[in-house]
């Protein structure tokens, strides 16, 4: 009896895996970028992004994750390299017109099993839609550094502080991060080195 019951729950299974296949891939509802940053590498006396170089877009659930098992794992990166994920359009620089007027929001990392973590919790949240202002959000890029990674998430309207705190806070729920986070604006950032925190949630 209990042979009959499991040979009935496999043939499900696979009617089951068959019928997903058939289905097609399941397409998001926008596309993705993948981009690298080898910083380590640049040239002393380059100007900041000659080192960042667009890899892989996606639309589809199948596509992301071969590529984030195969190759987007924070663990993979080499010291003073970055990952980002962005709207496929948008450049993860200061000047594209997407992130021109824009900021970030930044939580430290000290472990790389926590950076891993909060990673594919915030590209999962990104691709799933997960955030109620999806469009404000340009996209999130990992850091990989000697002293501590950090995890930064680029959104369109840094002025606009009800939406940011919107979006910070929704973010911390995703991650699971309980300490405080910080919201700087690239304006600063790009005047100052270590520009000051204009929203913390």
């Amino acid at each position: 009896m209990a042979t009959e019951i499991s040979s009935a729950a496999i043939e499900a299974e696979e009617g089951a895996a068959m019928a997903a296949a058939k289905a097609g891939p399941h397409k998001l509802e926008r596309k993705w970028t993948f981009w690298f940053d080898n910083q380590s590498k640049s040239k002393q006396g380059a100007a900041w992004g000659t080192s960042l170089r667009q890899a892989y877009s996606f639309d589809t659930v199948e596509e992301f994750w071969c590529l984030y098992d195969q190759i987007f794992k924070p663990s993979k990166l080499a010291g003073f390299a970055d990952f980002h994920l962005f709207r496929t359009g948008v450049e993860p620089k200061w000047e594209d017109p997407e992130c021109a007027n824009g900021g970030k929001w930044t939580v430290p990392s000290s472990k790389k099993a926590n950076l891993e973590t909060m990673w594919l919790e915030t590209l999962m949240a990104l691709i799933g839609e997960q955030f109620d202002e999806a469009d404000e959000i340009c996209g999130v890029v990992a850091s990989v550094r000697q002293r501590q990674d950090k995890l930064s998430l680029w959104t369109r309207t840094a002025a606009n502080e009800a939406v940011q705190m919107s979006i910070g806070r929704k973010w911390k729920q995703i991650i699971d991060f309980n300490d405080k986070i910080s919201y700087s604006f690239h304006d600063d950032s790009k005047r100052e080195r270590s520009a000051k925190a204009r929203y913390s949630a």
